[in-house]
């Protein structure tokens, strides 16, 4: 992920129960270019998007989405406003290798996923 203005989508990941099948086809449709990234936490698969970076979780879905990040001052705060305006916490505030995130979904069901760099 690169650091962006608050508020910026700056992270797209797909969640996909076929992660090897989603790198493939990303791969030769979209041509975009793939690096396997390792940490204590187990591997990652990222991708340049142009603008952002990516990457491709597996994880036991019954249909893949995409989960964009955005970038706010302050995970807690921006969790809160969301759950009082009615959204549902999917993940409340984990800290990570190079910050803290956590994943909200609206009442129509959109997922969003809000992010907070390390200082």
């Amino acid at each position: 992920m690169s650091r962006a203005v608050p508020n910026r989508v700056v992270h797209l990941e797909l969640h996909t129960s076929d992660a090897e099948q989603a790198r493939a086809f990303y791969a030769q449709v979209c041509g975009w270019r793939q690096e396997r990234i390792l940490t204590r936490h187990g591997a990652y698969q990222a991708v340049e998007l142009g603008t952002m970076g990516g990457g491709f979780v597996e994880c036991p879905t019954q249909r893949s989405l995409w989960l964009p990040y955005v970038a706010v001052d302050d995970v807690h705060s921006a969790t809160d406003r969301a759950r009082e305006h009615g959204a549902a916490v999917l993940l409340g505030p984990r800290e990570g290798p190079a910050g803290w995130r956590s994943v909200i979904a609206t009442r129509a069901g959109a997922e969003l996923a809000f992010w907070q760099w390390k200082a």
